[in-house]
């Protein structure tokens, strides 16, 4: 009895799985070929950095169709160009005359300081079109960048946060903060950046997981309606696909314990093509049935067919009896594939090699 419920048990699981690494790849597929990911960096960058857009607005989308929708799409990419040449040897210093700016009555200069951080990571980019490609940028790298702006100023680190007080770069406040509570010590002002902007990264993160769950959920509900994923039903199915093994095989050994069994599901046809055919096609290899879409691959070893399903996928999908195990189905999927394939491993009692 206990096996019984372990097959269960690891036939859901892997089907959740498969699932759940088919709506990861959907998605990972959709960020990449739209660099959403490396967008979303830099618009977080562009605020912090530079302030917002000219229009005043904020690079950062505030809402998942903003993300997702406007952002990929959007005129205003806010990726610097990339450029295949390595970051330049020397560093100039912000051109910037602070005193000039303060006296004067004119609007603030525009400095592009996301372009001149971008120019000390140059290395660690790749060519994928004509906006860079970085989307992951290390602490410590982020940190050796404003070190290097630094070391370009006269007055150290003094010089750098009073240019970025006179053009309003938002930065200022940000360096400032660290650099006194560094208490104008220079290797401590450095941890000190490296550790705010891994901060900074682990928030971002977290916003974009927000907004990713919501796609989950709507790749989830979208793939589960069109495979007819019922997770109750096909729980039923693989316990009569356990009973019929079962009974197979205490025929197999002399008994007639199974008969019945093998009546009911080979009723009308040949017992031993019946037979045939359902070991070499178990409730896993069935799972995908009612898609809109099926795939048939016929015994006698021809090419696979496709076949439309369109109304009995319906039939399905419209059915009441089936939206509790659709909605099942769902809920699994938004645990993601790394929590099914832990379970998994635990069930089976696999272990990764160190």
């Amino acid at each position: 009895m206990i096996s019984v419920y372990a097959d269960l048990a690891i036939g859901l699981v892997l089907a959740f799985l498969l699932l759940s690494l088919l709506v990861s790849g959907i998605n990972e597929a959709f960020v990449r070929m739209l660099g959403i990911r490396s967008k979303f960096l830099w618009a977080y960058l562009r605020d912090t950095l530079d302030g917002g857009s000219e229009e005043g607005k904020s690079w950062i989308p505030t809402k998942v169709a903003d993300v997702f929708a406007k952002l990929p799409f959007s005129k205003d990419d806010p990726r610097p160009e990339h450029s295949p040449d390595p970051a330049p040897p020397v560093v100039a210093p912000v051109p910037v005359d602070p005193a000039t700016v303060l006296a004067a009555d004119e609007p603030v200069p525009k400095i592009d300081m996301t372009e001149r951080i971008y120019q000390r990571l140059q290395e660690i980019d790749h060519p994928k079109g004509k906006r860079t490609s970085i989307s992951d940028i290390p602490p410590e790298r982020f940190s050796g960048a404003v070190m290097e702006l630094v070391s370009a100023e006269e007055d150290g680190v003094e010089g750098l946060l009073t240019k970025l007080e006179a053009i309003n770069s938002p930065l200022a406040g940000h360096l400032r903060g660290v650099w006194e509570g560094a208490q104008r010590d220079l290797e401590k002002f450095r941890r000190g950046v490296e550790n705010w902007f891994d901060g900074e990264m682990q928030r971002l993160s977290n916003l974009y997981r927000r907004y990713v769950k919501w796609v989950v959920f709507a790749l989830g509900v979208t793939l589960t309606l069109l495979f007819g994923m019922d997770a109750l039903e096909y729980g039923k199915t693989l316990l009569r696909d356990n009973a019929f093994r079962a009974g197979v095989a205490a025929i197999a050994g002399g008994s007639e314990g199974g008969l019945t069994a093998l009546e009911e599901k080979c009723a009308g046809a040949k017992p031993y093509d019946c037979v045939t055919e359902s070991l070499s096609s178990p409730a896993m290899v069935k799972v995908f049935d009612h898609a809109i879409v099926s795939i048939t691959i016929p015994p006698g070893g021809e090419d696979p067919s496709l076949n439309w399903n369109g109304a009995l996928w319906w039939d399905r999908v419209s059915s009441p009896g089936h939206w509790p195990g659709f909605i099942l189905t769902v809920v699994a999927l938004l645990f993601g594939a790394p929590f099914w394939w832990d379970v998994l491993r635990r069930l089976t009692g696999f272990r990764n090699r160190s």
